[in-house]
């Protein structure tokens, strides 16, 4: 099959013929029929994380099960899945307290030590799989926690988008924050994944949602997904004007869904006392964030991290897909441009231009 490895960091991706192994015991075997970019695996490709290489890289995937492995009973050939980075166990202290997406027994999920690799090159080297997925390939061959059946009815293109950008910006909003009705949010960055936070705090019913971008496109985009207000970063001191806007009481949740520091400490600036600032994007490892000590205590406020929507992604991805089909959650429009997968490295320099929003791989 063909797939776009990663075999060198910093390095571009490059188009080569893998060879997949049968299922084993607990395994699925997929054909991807699309996957969107995600601005994730482009922290490792420029070098701000790293991963084992050589590696099948892409994790928000959705496609149709292919063969089951022994003692798989979730699926079946024939059904339609997405796949998720957020793998889990199913019997440590985090699944066991509702938190699988922090699941700490990671290594159940893989093949033993010894076994023989899922995917090896055309020299028969192992290749890994990035996030335990690989979705940039025409066969993902997957732990069955790693994927949700959906409906039938659901366009997978627009289903790949929930294996990642959707679940991870709605979820920061109904899991990990929870927000109240007609709360003040301000949302940074209009990307894949802060749109999907803006359109979770329009769903979930808040009264004043402020974007921030520095891209007139995107803030417009935001504008047409549910924002009431934009700010252009580059422009505008954020932190005043939200002041101003909101009579000096500042906004009850902000969303960081960028990853940069700056944009850290100003979504703890914007907000007020007893407010919640969200960390959603991807940092580069090693990068700290400053925040007044005084503010934690004397306004009560916080700061949370949010992985992958903390999301419980059996129970809350068929839930995003039944507010797609009823019109509430709005995917069509985040989409960009579609391509093929020889297309990846250019899509992802449009992305390091900024330009777009989610461009989807078509198999």
């Amino acid at each position: 099959m063909k797939a776009a490895v990663l075999n060198q960091i910093p390095g571009e991706l490059i188009i080569e013929d893998i060879s997949v192994d049968k299922p084993g015991p607990n395994e699925v075997l997929i054909q991807t029929v699309h996957s969107g970019l995600c601005h994730s695996d482009l922290h490792f490709m420029e070098g701000h994380w790293e991963t084992k290489m050589p590696a099948v890289m892409g994790h928000e995937s959705a496609g149709i099960v292919q063969a089951v492995g022994e003692d798989v009973t979730y699926v079946k050939a024939g059904d339609r899945v997405i796949t998720c980075l957020s793998l889990f166990c199913g019997t440590c202290n985090m699944c066991l307290t509702g938190h699988p997406n922090v699941c700490t027994n990671l290594h159940a999920v893989g093949r033993a030590r010894g076994a023989a690799p899922r995917l090896t090159n055309a020299a028969g080297e192992p290749v890994a799989q990035f996030a335990r997925l690989g979705g940039f390939a025409e066969e993902m061959l997957v732990h069955e926690h790693a994927v949700v059946k959906v409906r039938e009815e659901m366009p997978l293109d627009k289903a790949s988008l929930i294996g990642c950008g959707v679940t991870t910006g709605v979820g920061a909003v109904f899991r990990t924050a929870r927000i109240e009705p007609g709360s003040t949010v301000v949302i940074f960055g209009c990307g894949g994944i802060g749109l999907s936070a803006l359109q979770g705090a329009r769903i979930a019913g808040a009264g004043r949602i402020f974007a921030v971008d520095i891209t007139p496109a995107k803030l417009e985009l935001a504008q047409a997904l549910g924002a009431t207000d934009v700010i252009n970063g580059a422009e505008t001191d954020v932190i005043a004007h939200i002041k101003e806007e909101t009579g000096g009481q500042m906004a009850d949740y902000a969303f960081e869904c960028i990853g940069l520091k700056q944009t850290a400490e100003q979504a703890w600036g914007v907000t007020g006392v007893r407010g919640t600032a969200v960390i959603v994007g991807m940092m580069p490892f090693g990068q700290k964030v400053e925040i007044p000590g005084y503010e934690i205590f004397m306004m009560e406020k916080t700061l949370k991290g949010s992985m992958m929507g903390s999301t419980v992604f059996r129970k809350d991805m068929p839930q995003y897909v039944d507010m797609y089909l009823d019109g509430r959650l709005m995917l069509d429009e985040m989409v960009s441009q579609h391509i093929h997968l020889d297309q990846i490295n250019e899509g992802y320099e449009a992305m390091q231009r900024g330009e777009g929003t989610r461009t989807i791989i078509d198999f």
